[in-house]
């Protein structure tokens, strides 16, 4: 346990802290650096445990991180387990701001972080990318904005990881759709949930998330979902975990495309496709 900082894992590098200015030079660690590191030692605390299990299975976890901004999940994972216990195993971070990608791979030189690797990259690209492995076995995705969440679902899908970590964020598509088709919906009860403008983003935010898993199952996964870290962090604290389980399809399918249906969402049933086809009758 660091004495100075007890909030601070032991095996936790204090130079790899202060690389990510979680640490300041002369070793403090300030409020709004608390506030981040908590947030990726609770997701680690989730995400540890998945590791494991691959990494039971073979030593060259393959790991994309979405969204990747400044990395400091990757940072972090890859200093707590793969330099340790998985120094096969590779990270591979997608973000489009190249001055973060050239910022992270220099970091990652540095540190002689060598399984890690960046690349400049929309989500969307990234599916049919070469320069990543054909094997992914686990994806995250920490406040990948608006669609970018979905991509990244898409992407998990098509390489059929293994498990899949989500915390969405800055969902507007699907409150865009509601506020559109508002007028023609108001003549069901169940519109009054959105009338409210504030209420249309809420509602749309929380029916996003609730496609996302149904989705999920929809291919066969186990969805849970629970908090990343308390309210006073973060407004967007929900935590999508999806492990592939080969579960049942059907029930799930059908349960996404009446949902679609009831709120006048069927316009985005390409975004959110289900795992089995759906007869016309189970919209109904």
């Amino acid at each position: 346990m660091n004495t100075a900082h007890p909030e601070i894992r032991a095996d936790q590098s204090a130079e790899l802290l202060k690389q990510l200015h979680i640490l300041t030079r002369d070793g403090k660690l300030n409020q709004d650096s608390r506030r981040k590191l908590k947030q990726v030692y609770h997701l680690y605390h989730f995400i540890e445990p998945l590791l494991t299990e691959v990494l039971a299975e073979h030593p060259d976890i393959q790991l994309v991180d979405h969204g990747a901004g400044k990395s400091y999940l990757g940072f972090i994972l890859y200093d707590l387990f793969f330099k340790s216990q998985a120094p096969e195993g590779r990270i591979h971070g997608i973000e489009t701001r190249d001055e973060l990608v050239m910022s992270s791979r220099r970091l990652a030189d540095k540190l002689s972080f060598r399984g890690m690797r960046f690349q400049n990259l929309t989500v969307a690209e990234s599916i049919t990318s070469d320069r990543l492995p054909e094997r992914i076995d686990i994806v995250t995705a920490l406040h990948a904005c608006n669609t970018a969440t979905d991509d990244a679902i898409r992407f998990a899908l098509k390489k059929q990881a293994r498990f899949i970590v989500l915390v969405p964020c800055c969902q507007a598509e699907v409150a865009a759709v509601l506020r559109k088709n508002k007028q023609q919906s108001l003549k069901s009860s169940l519109t009054e949930l959105w009338r409210h403008p504030i209420h249309t983003r809420e509602f749309g935010s929380h029916v996003t998330n609730v496609l996302r898993c149904l989705q999920l199952e929809s291919h066969g996964y186990q969805v849970n979902v629970t908090e990343l870290v308390g309210w006073e962090h973060s407004m967007k604290n929900e935590l999508i975990i999806a492990s592939y389980k080969d579960l049942p399809r059907r029930r799930p399918s059908e349960r996404l495309v009446k949902l679609l249906h009831s709120l006048g969402l069927e316009e985005l049933a390409e975004r959110f496709f289900p795992g089995q086809a759906v007869s016309g009758d189970a919209a109904r």
